[in-house]
């Protein structure tokens, strides 16, 4: 899909070229080549100030045969004290959904023309893959189909003075990092009739096939078995067997140093007893983009095979209401051999995850990162913008946070304590309380699943604000984002280094 080359004048031809447009007065390099070609066009129209002038805005116009192409896009970058890859993604992103709306099947980028002090040329081949991708991602919906054949983009050529071949590479890599985000936000998106525990299964099933990563399904009697309590709690509600699904990849010679990825699989979250508000029930569908951001990684790191050791564990059930479901006030052994009180049914997600941090540790994990939809408190605290996190391990939660910085989704560590702590051991019945209250409520919920990574080093990530977004970006549209795909496979890959 990426080629690169000098000669962008003696090139395929492409339905569309792009070029980065500056603040400074003069083109430059090929932008200058460009602008001669088109006998001093592109000059003039800055000088009328007939091309855009607010970072990030482009414009377009016919060549009109002076070059081997039929439209030519002008993107604005600004001055260039602020211009980063996450400045290059956005606008690099609203390009791509031009691109899609106009059909565009093959473009050439000027690449050079969009490298500045913070930004090389490899960096800039990597975010136009992963924003390509990104922008190509489209929700499935039920509706009659109408016979119009779909056009993409098939071919994307990188004209660059200084460039090498390995910028194919890097693009593709960044393509990869936007595909596994579609991923996610593919399966957060199917309706929970189309995606139970079971459906969820098989998509890692389908994963483990395509990349040969060692796949193990635990079924209830499994679970019965090895004491999974909290898992099956919730499950109990539900006519939907409960799964526990577990995915290895194995980068090094020997299985140590395992990074375990826990996602929370609830395929469908009703509050169980504790009754959810009908309004927007709907889109408890999305309560699994956790075990979703995980797949999305998994698939990443399938493709770009780092030298790391990595653990998908994924606790799925639905939370639903029947003569058997869990109730306020019920008593659950956990897998860990810890007992919780159930003060509320909706607070599940951390039950199912309490099984799945501790099955990670059995399964010979050094170091843990949970991704959850976990609590309305996040959002109310840190909205639809930054994802928020607990952890008991500074490197770690340092090492997160790089790898969220270079991704463009933003973490922000929540404080912890003796007195948060206190709120999860509340109970008069039982070692934990599973829903302390509302106040602090992101905190205790992290808390609570840190009394079961105990001294493993552990980040949480809560993604109850970050994963659905009820209007589009530049980078998709409105829905489910495959938040913390690109994060994680980000740190996963990282460990090679």
């Amino acid at each position: 899909m990426f080629k690169w080359s000098k000669e962008w004048q003696a090139s395929a031809e492409n339905d569309a070229l792009i070029v980065g447009l500056w603040k400074k007065q003069s083109f430059e390099g090929l932008s200058n080549a460009l602008d001669e070609a088109l006998a001093g066009g592109l000059s003039t129209l800055k000088e009328n100030q007939q091309l855009p002038t607010k970072e990030g805005e482009w414009t377009s116009f016919f060549s009109l045969g002076h070059v081997n192409t039929s439209e030519i896009y002008v993107v604005y970058l600004g001055d260039g004290k602020e211009f980063d890859v996450h400045e290059l993604r956005e606008a690099a992103g609203k390009l791509g959904l031009a691109l899609k709306g106009k059909k565009v099947r093959s473009v050439g980028i000027f690449l050079d023309s969009f490298t500045g002090d913070e930004v090389d040329l490899s960096e800039a081949a990597f975010t136009w893959g992963e924003a390509i991708a990104m922008t190509t991602y489209e929700k499935l919906d039920y509706k009659e189909k109408k016979n119009e054949t779909r056009k993409s983009l098939q071919e994307v050529h990188f004209y660059a003075e200084e460039g090498a071949e390995s910028l194919t590479s890097d693009a593709g890599s960044g393509y990869t990092y936007g595909k596994g985000t579609n991923a996610a936000r593919r399966l957060v998106n199917i309706p929970g009739n189309m995606m139970t525990p079971t459906d969820l299964a098989h998509e890692a099933s389908e994963l483990a096939a395509t990349y040969n990563f060692e796949l193990d399904i635990l079924e209830r009697a499994d679970m019965e078995r090895l004491g999974m309590g909290a898992l099956l709690g919730v499950a109990e509600g539900s006519d939907q067997p409960p799964k526990m699904i577990v995915l290895r990849y194995q980068g090094k010679k020997t299985w140590e140093d395992v990074t375990a990825l826990v996602g929370k699989g609830l395929t469908f979250d009703s509050g169980g007893y504790s009754l959810k508000p009908g309004a927007n029930m709907h889109e408890m569908k999305g309560d699994m983009g956790g075990s979703a951001a995980v797949l999305g990684a998994m698939a990443i790191i399938g493709e770009e095979k780092p030298a790391a050791n990595v653990l998908a564990v994924i606790p799925s059930s639905e939370n639903l209401i029947n003569g058997s479901a869990m109730k306020p006030g019920d008593v659950l052994r956990s897998l860990s051999g810890k007992t919780i009180e159930v003060r509320n049914t909706d607070a599940e997600g951390r039950l199912i995850l309490a099984d799945g941090i501790t099955y990670a540790k059995q399964l010979g994990a050094e170091r843990i990162i949970d991704v959850a939809t976990l609590t309305g408190a996040c959002v109310v605290a840190l909205g639809h913008e930054t994802t928020g996190a607990v952890s008991n391990n500074d490197a770690l939660m340092a090492d997160v946070s790089v790898a969220s910085e270079k991704t463009g989704e933003p973490v922000w560590r929540f404080p912890t304590g003796k007195a948060y702590e206190k709120l999860v051991r509340s109970s008069d019945v039982a070692d934990l309380n599973n829903a302390p209250g509302r106040p602090a409520g992101s905190i205790t919920a992290g808390l609570f699943l840190a009394a079961f990574a105990e001294d493993t080093p552990w980040v949480h990530l809560d993604i109850a604000g970050t994963s659905w977004l009820n209007k589009s970006t530049n980078l998709g549209p409105a829905g489910a984002t495959g938040v913390m795909a690109r994060t994680l496979a980000r740190y996963a890959c990282g460990l090679e280094k």
